[in-house]
């Protein structure tokens, strides 16, 4: 699951933690304030069954929803001072801190973050968000895996995986609505893990243009700090639909080459996260054989549903990508990808268990058709 981008050898771009204040009442305390409160927790795909350890004081309950427009992720951490410069940015409407990292769960390298369960929620989709069980067992100890790393990477629900510190339980099968992540802990287990404090902020601005609000973070926050689009902002002029003219889209040549690529990794395994060349997840694979025709692809899925214009399924080309809404925690969310073949079928790595390969395009839950843009591939962060 983003949006994102590895920082330094091990952090990633994608942050949350700590508190939900409006910004104009974020107090310098307050600020500081997001410490751990562990709690009773169960699941929102599945039944609760029993929570990972006692639970010192209950989630509060969910108040005022607060829709993510950026991820900000730095190379240290965020002080208070920071803070207060982000909170007087025009249109910025409320903050969270988190900790964020790459860590492994059962061999698999898996974008996490650690926050407070309690403020951390209200910036999640409605029904995550809305999910008492999920956040009581994160705040339990457990861990809240990404749908498609839980159905698609083998990570069941209620099992106890290999952490860094140790066996962690799967509490909950949650989208949180920022694609890279794909686990998220509360801050208690943060620490055990090793992750790095206070390193990751969403940014809630809804009636900001998020492109000039990003530009003015980055002129704000220290150099090498990262950030990242979600649920973008746009002027009506720059979110309505282009003229794609027809030298924006990859040549004959360069479909021919991408979908040779894929070709020849038929019957590879899929593998989560796995990026190539022996193995490969959904978009790893996408990412890869595009990558031998020039084109640079973003890696994760709902990145590459920005690569280009979308398509009717009636006017579907070879090379053309088509996309699915798979995940029943957050029915709008782009999570899987394929290539299209032509003849009705197409390149695809399914999921743990199967093989890279050619099948029949199937309608169910489809998202859309996307013509990919090399330069509108590589604009996309």
């Amino acid at each position: 699951m983003s949006l994102v981008a590895v920082l330094t050898a091990d952090l990633l771009l994608l942050a949350q933690v700590g508190q939900r204040q409006a910004v104009g009442q974020l107090p310098a305390a307050a600020v500081r304030q997001q410490q751990h409160r562990p709690t009773p927790q169960q699941t929102l795909a599945a039944d609760a069954g029993t929570t990972a350890q006692p639970a010192k004081q209950p989630v509060k309950p969910l108040g005022q929803l607060h829709k993510p427009n950026l991820f900000v992720v730095t190379r240290k951490p965020l002080t208070n001072e920071l803070l207060r410069k982000v909170a007087r940015l025009q249109g910025v409407a409320a903050l969270e801190l988190a900790d964020a990292a790459s860590i492994m769960l059962d061999d698999k390298r898996v974008q996490t973050l650690a926050v407070d369960p309690s403020t951390f929620r209200a910036y999640t989709p409605k029904v995550t968000a809305a999910s008492d069980a999920l956040w009581n067992n994160v705040a339990a100890g457990d861990v809240a895996v990404s749908f498609v790393l839980g159905s698609d990477g083998g990570l069941s629900l209620h099992s106890r995986v290999r952490g860094p510190a140790g066996p962690l339980r799967i509490g909950a099968y949650a989208t949180t609505g920022f694609g890279a992540v794909d686990a998220v802990v509360s801050r208690e287990v943060g620490r055990t893990l090793g992750l790095p404090r206070d390193n990751a902020l969403i940014v809630s601005a809804p009636k900001a243009n998020s492109d000039k609000l990003r530009r003015a973070l980055l002129k704000v926050l220290p150099k090498g700090t990262q950030t990242a689009m979600v649920n973008p902002v746009l002027p009506p002029a720059q979110a309505k639909a282009r003229t794609w003219a027809a030298g924006s889209f990859m040549s004959g040549e360069q479909i021919t080459v991408a979908l040779r690529a894929a070709a020849t990794k038929l019957g590879r395994p899929y593998v989560w996260g796995a990026e190539g060349p022996d193995t490969f997840d959904c978009s790893g694979l996408v990412q890869w054989a595009f990558a031998q025709a020039g084109v640079r692809m973003p890696r994760v899925t709902h990145q590459q549903w920005l690569a280009g214009p979308q398509v009717p399924l009636a006017q579907i080309q070879p090379g053309d990508l088509i996309f699915w809404r798979l995940d029943p925690t957050n029915p709008g969310y782009i999570s899987h990808v394929a290539i299209y073949w032509g003849d009705g079928k197409m390149v695809v790595a399914p999921r743990t268990g199967d093989v890279v390969k050619i099948a029949p395009v199937s309608t169910r839950n489809l998202a859309g058709i996307v013509r990919v843009s090399p330069a509108a591939a590589a604009r996309v962060r």
